[in-house]
């Protein structure tokens, strides 16, 4: 006998303030109280990328703020982040932008350099999974 299976809610999470996606994928996924965050390039709502390293990891960082707004989350909900970035010798000017985001206890987070990202002239993308709710942190 097969043992039945606990029901997950399921809703796709979606913003106008966010680009929309043109390719196969949702902006962001709701599995009961956790949200997981599609990649997140430096791009306008319209889908065009804007210029620079700085300007595409800030615009990445409030693309993400705004799909965890329409999920009724912010920044102290994600507890997990992955960055990809086109040249790892950019690490240091990530950090310091990713610092006006995020405060401590700061999320989990990884960091890769890959050959290239989906856009062409992307320089970085960001994903983060968030857990709704309230969060309170304990010692």
């Amino acid at each position: 006998m097969k043992p039945k299976m606990a029901t997950v809610q399921r809703k796709i999470i979606t913003t106008d303030k966010a680009p929309v996606p043109t390719v196969p994928l949702s902006q962001a996924v709701q599995m009961n109280n956790i949200l997981y965050v599609s990649g997140q390039l430096g791009m306008l709502p319209n889908g065009d990328l804007v210029e620079g390293f700085e300007a595409q990891t800030r615009l990445a960082l409030e693309n993400i703020g705004h799909i965890l707004k329409a999920a009724g989350a912010s920044f102290k909900n994600v507890q997990k982040l992955t960055v990809l970035l086109q040249d790892i010798a950019q690490f240091p000017q990530m950090n310091k932008i990713y610092a006006e985001f995020f405060t401590q206890p700061y999320p989990a987070r990884t960091a890769y350099q890959v050959a290239q990202l989906p856009k062409a002239g992307g320089l970085i993308e960001i994903e983060a999974i968030a857990v709704l709710g309230e969060v309170v942190d304990v010692q």
